[in-house]
Parts: structure tokens; C-alpha cells; sequence
């Protein structure tokens, strides 16, 4: 099983900046459809973004649409979030996680691996 491992999260103004980083050991990432989900205090974990296992075909939730960008690097097995025009309800712990899944996976039940997370916070 891949083991993943998140950085990158901090504290940013709104409308700031963020590149979170998931690196991944223990198995190539190239067979994984991969993911990044957040959770923010007393709400459920919700999908951000999730991308093919190629890297050309990303999908995001509506929320994030324009502002994120998901991108993967397989040599260095290594997945990537950019956050731009950060927003305060963007705060929450960012997870990224792995899935064989193939149909579009965006359930947390979908995804099997995941990091321990970063957390992200947008002061007003």
C-alpha cells in the first residue's frame, strides 16, 4: 500500500497563496488515481480536487474551480494542490489521498490511502 505523506499548509491572508505537497513511498503513484480532500472543524471531509493517473484529466469541486490547480509528478511520485486567491472558508486540514477507482472517484469512501494532512488557515 502507497504511504503518503502531506506538506506545504500555513497560515496565508485572504487572496494569498498555498502549494501543498504529497509525497508518496512505498509504491509508484503512476498506478493511483489521486486525490486532495479537506476537513474543516465539526464538517465532514469534502472533495477539492482529484486527477488521472497521467495527469491530464483533473476534476475539482465547484468551490474550488479557478482558484486550485491539482497536478502530479510520477517521476517524482510526488502530487501537488496549488491554492490561489485563498479564501477564510478554505480553512481546514488538507488531505491528499489514492485510489484504483476509476469512475471519477470524489467519495472519501472511493479513496483507501491517505496522509495524515496539512492544515491550511485564511485569515479575513
Amino acid at each position: 500500500q502507497v504511504q503518503l505523506l502531506e506538506s506545504g499548509g500555513g497560515l496565508v491572508q485572504t487572496g494569498g497563496s498555498l502549494k501543498l505537497s504529497c509525497v508518496a513511498s512505498g509504491r509508484a503513484i503512476s498506478g493511483y488515481r489521486m486525490g486532495w480532500f479537506r476537513q474543516a472543524p465539526g464538517k465532514e471531509r469534502e472533495f477539492v480536487a482529484a486527477i488521472d493517473r497521467g495527469g491530464s484529466a483533473p476534476y475539482y469541486a465547484d468551490s474550488v474551480k479557478g482558484r486550485f490547480t491539482i497536478s502530479r509528478s510520477n517521476l517524482k511520485n510526488t502530487l501537488y494542490l496549488q491554492m490561489d486567491n485563498l479564501k477564510p472558508e478554505d480553512t481546514a486540514t488538507y488531505y491528499c489521498a489514492a485510489t484504483t477507482v476509476v469512475n471519477w472517484p470524489s467519495s472519501p469512501d472511493e479513496f483507501y490511502s491517505w496522509g495524515q494532512g496539512t492544515q491550511v488557515t485564511v485569515s479575513s
